[in-house]
């Protein structure tokens, strides 16, 4: 497959599971996930309980996300670094 038919493809893909997203957290609004876990605050506090339930809605939608992103990447053959492999890598050693 040629490079730039893989990288629309992956594109393509990204943006589906993007949607898949919104989705996620559509139906997490729409089954009143996050209105139930405002109401659990006093009315001076319910911004932060709205954003705690968007947190709890949305936690487990990105793991699924990142799963996808690796699946993905794996089945188009999509090479690259990630973020974290560099941040969480041994820093070098001194020379003495």
């Amino acid at each position: 497959m040629q490079t730039s038919q893989r990288k629309l493809q992956h594109h393509i893909g990204v943006a589906v599971g993007f949607i898949g997203l919104m989705v996620w957290f559509y139906l997490g609004d729409r089954l009143g996930f996050m209105n139930a876990v405002t109401a659990l605050f006093p009315e001076s506090h319910a911004g932060a309980g709205l954003m705690l339930g968007i947190m709890l809605v949305m936690a487990p939608g990105f793991f699924v996300w990142k799963l996808y992103n690796r699946w993905l990447e794996r089945y188009l053959d999509v090479k690259g670094r990630y973020y974290e492999d560099d941040f969480y890598k041994e820093p070098p050693k001194e020379k003495r």
